[in-house]
C-alpha cells in the first residue's frame, strides 16, 4: 500500500510531462489501485442489544433506546396512579400514528414496534392491538363463525376499548460544515384520552450526534 501510494504522489508530481491519454488512463487506474489495497469482507455477529452506529444517521439502537426511555418516563408520570384511583383498574393504551418529518428514510414501524414491546414488558397499563392488528383478529373472528365449532367460537363484541392513544413525530435538524455533520433529532409523545381528547402526558427525548468524515490526500 505504501509503495502505491508513494508512486501515486511521483505520478501526481510528473501529470505535466505525461501525454493527455497517459493522464487519463492513470486517473482512471487509481480508484482500482486504491479498492485494491483495501481489507477483504470481515463479518462479525454482535449482540442485537448492543450500541452500534456507523453513519449517524437514525438507526435500531436509536429506535429501542428512545421507546424504553419514553415509556419508562411515560409509565411513572401522575397520571397512571389518578386513573387507576378513579378507575380501579389499569388504564388501556393503544399506540397510533408516529409520523417521520426527517429528511432521512425511517422505519417507523419498527419504532412502533419497540414502543408497543415497552408497554407490555412495563406492566404498568394494559396494552390493546394496533387498528390493523385489530382488522386480522376480526376476520380470524368471522372465519371462526363460519368454520369452527360453538364452543370454540370467540364471540364478537368482547374487546377491550382503549382509554388512551399515544401519538407522535420525529423530527430532525442537519447542520454540515465540511467533513462535519451535526445530526439533531427530537422525539415527541403525547398521550390522549379518548373519551376526553385530554392530553394525559407529554414526553419528548432529543438526540445529538457528531460525524466526522475523514478525507484523503494524496
Amino acid at each position: 500500500m505504501r509503495t502505491i501510494l508513494k508512486g501515486m504522489k511521483e505520478m501526481q508530481t510528473n501529470m505535466r510531462h505525461i501525454h493527455p491519454l497517459l493522464l487519463a488512463i492513470a486517473v482512471t487506474a487509481m480508484p482500482l489501485l486504491l479498492s485494491a489495497c483495501g481489507p477483504a469482507v470481515k463479518v462479525t455477529r454482535v449482540n442485537p442489544n448492543s450500541e452500534t452506529d456507523l453513519s449517524g444517521y437514525w438507526n435500531d439502537t436509536d429506535s429501542r433506546l428512545v421507546a424504553e426511555k419514553m415509556i419508562n418516563d411515560l409509565e411513572n408520570s401522575p397520571w397512571v396512579d389518578r386513573f387507576k384511583e378513579a378507575n380501579n383498574r389499569k388504564p388501556v393504551v393503544i399506540v397510533g400514528r408516529i409520523t417521520n418529518k426527517t429528511y432521512e428514510h425511517i422505519d417507523v414501524e419498527t419504532f412502533v414496534k419497540n414502543l408497543e414491546a415497552a408497554l407490555v414488558n412495563g406492566g404498568i397499563v394494559n396494552f390493546v392491538a394496533s387498528k390493523q392488528e385489530r382488522g386480522q383478529i376480526r376476520a380470524e373472528r368471522r372465519d371462526q363463525a363460519a368454520n369452527s365449532s360453538e364452543d370454540t367460537q370467540k364471540e364478537p363484541g368482547q374487546e377491550t376499548g382503549a382509554d388512551f392513544m399515544l401519538i407522535g413525530n420525529i423530527s430532525s435538524i442537519i447542520d454540515k460544515e465540511g467533513g462535519e455533520t451535526v445530526k439533531y433529532y427530537q422525539i415527541d409523545l403525547e398521550l390522549d384520552n379518548i373519551t376526553t381528547n385530554e392530553k394525559a402526558w407529554i414526553g419528548e427525548k432529543k438526540i445529538k450526534k457528531i460525524v466526522n468524515r475523514a478525507s484523503y490526500e494524496f
